[in-house]
């Protein structure tokens, strides 16, 4: 297995934990009363960053374990990057519009904040399985 589609599988892994713990937290916060009083922010911010710990300290341990050279890209590798990074983008494009949206509809912080934060992890996970299915099919057709 390549280098990068390991990545790809930490961090659908990584995002979709982080965003469920997120998500329990929160809803088990709620108690039956309204979600928009739960106090969400210092939980969000906290999944994010330990998201993010959590990618680079499991990024770092494969690079150790895999030896050198292991996290070494080829023409190939930076090409399924690139188009499956375009991949996931539309996710972040699609929250910023669900955003904009419900800011216009002057609906409460906590509502906007999930719609972005929805995004960013759909995003991750969508562009990692592209990278996924570009590996096990052999690359992205090109035009």
């Amino acid at each position: 297995m390549a280098f990068e589609e390991k990545r790809a599988w930490v961090m659908i892994l990584v995002s979709l934990a982080a965003y469920t713990l997120y998500a329990a937290t929160v809803l088990g916060r709620a108690g039956g009363g309204p979600l928009t009083d739960v106090a969400y922010a210092g939980t969000l911010l906290w999944t994010i960053g330990g998201a993010i710990v959590a990618a680079i300290v499991a990024h770092i341990a494969m690079a150790v374990v895999g030896g050198p050279g292991a996290d070494r890209t080829d023409e190939r590798d930076r090409e399924i990057n690139q188009v499956s990074e375009r991949i996931g983008q539309s996710m972040v494009v699609v929250g910023a519009l669900a955003a904009l949206i419900l800011a216009i509809a002057e609906l409460r912080h906590f509502w906007i904040a999930n719609a972005v934060y929805l995004a960013f992890v759909l995003s991750a996970v969508l562009s990692s399985s592209a990278k996924i299915v570009a590996y096990r099919k052999g690359g992205f057709q090109t035009w």
